[in-house]
């Protein structure tokens, strides 16, 4: 029974219960896991190239005009050589990117905007490394046959039904204009279909946006989901970041050690030990050169007050007992620190019966 009982604790310390740490995040965010739609990239992408286009369909119409212009005028009635054909090549090319430049261009800034407002700013090359384990076709099929497999099923048909029909209500709605294209000149039905076009992709863009937001949300569900610890992850990373408990106290033992060490080598230079008579022991010192009141070099309870008190008898300090004010310098004098004002008067009648004793002596 111990054995089965055992075995459940390790199996549940090991189950990953528990919300990522601070530290756990970062790691994995290094590696480039992050949560992110790849969705929100395509309709970002979508809607500032369909915006460009709208904001520069005129002036690219017209620099495709004058290229065919040029071609037809320029290019037809050109030596057929390869000099020619290389340099026609090239302006074409150049041409090309001219126009199209501005389209690919916003593309780009759409996808950075999309990815910037979903993670950040971050550079990570860990994503392009080549894992071998993805090769495994087991882990392929675990991979296809997945609830996360189901899921992006779904939202891809739900993106074409989606979509479709928000693209198809437009061009329902603009049926009459399309049924009588033929009868329009060239130049109208296309500036018609450009702006149809647009339209469409825009409209096709906004509705991914939307579904996006809910791709975004499960992504970020799923990805939680993925970095959970278990509570055996979790105190391992604070023994790494905190240090092991053990080796802790131990350190703290030793300083403890240290500092009595160096707080007894200052016992045989006080002038006076006052105790509790058992509990408490505190020593002091008077020096005119360096302050106006006495100084505490030593303070103890119990064990560390008998320590003291061995210490003073070995060197022939006197010890007064005094029961109220051990009790009071204990808890509101540190060591190093001069006695507070209130136990002066106290302090100094018991220095004077010292003096007194050591004269005595002499």
């Amino acid at each position: 029974m111990t054995n089965w009982v055992r075995l459940d604790l390790q199996y549940f310390s090991g189950e990953k219960t528990e919300k990522a740490t601070p530290k756990k995040k970062q790691d994995t965010r290094k590696k480039g896991q992050v949560a992110k739609s790849a969705d929100v990239n395509t309709s970002f992408v979508l809607i500032a190239v369909f915006l460009c286009l709208f904001a520069i369909g005129p002036w690219m119409k017209e620099e495709v005009l004058k290229l065919f212009e040029h071609s037809f005028r320029v290019y037809l009635l050109e030596e057929v050589t390869v000099q020619k054909v290389h340099m026609i090549f090239l302006e074409l090319i150049m041409q090309l990117i001219w126009i199209i430049g501005p389209i690919m261009l916003a593309a780009l800034l759409g996808a950075v905007i999309a990815n910037y407002l979903q993670v950040g700013p971050l550079f990570s090359t860990e994503a392009i490394h080549m894992k071998l384990n993805k090769l495994d076709p087991i882990q392929g099929f675990k991979r296809i046959y997945s609830v996360r497999a189901i899921v992006e099923f779904v939202k891809s048909m739900l993106k074409i039904v989606f979509v479709g029909i928000i693209t198809f209500s437009i061009l329902w709605m603009s049926l009459e204009e399309v049924l009588i294209l033929s009868q329009k000149n060239l130049h109208d039905a296309f500036a018609f279909l450009g702006t149809l076009t647009v339209r469409m992709g825009l409209f096709a863009g906004g509705a991914l946006l939307f579904l996006s937001i809910f791709d975004y949300l499960y992504q970020k569900y799923d990805y939680e989901k993925n970095i959970r610890m278990s509570k055996h992850d979790v105190k391992d990373e604070y023994k790494k970041a905190e240090g092991d408990p053990l080796i802790k106290s131990k350190i703290k033992q030793k300083q403890r050690e240290m500092a009595m060490q160096r707080m007894m080598q200052e016992v045989p230079q006080a002038d006076v030990i006052i105790t509790n008579p058992t509990h408490y022991a505190i020593a002091l010192k008077y020096d005119e050169s360096k302050g106006d009141a006495p100084i505490v070099l030593a303070k103890g309870v119990d064990y560390v007050a008998k320590k003291i008190k061995e210490k003073a008898k070995e060197h022939n300090i006197v010890t007064v007992e005094n029961k109220p004010l051990a009790r009071s310098l204990y808890s509101q004098a540190e060591i190093g620190d001069a006695i507070p004002e209130e136990f002066f008067q106290a302090v100094a009648e018991i220095l004077a019966y010292v003096y007194r004793l050591q004269n005595q002596v002499k």
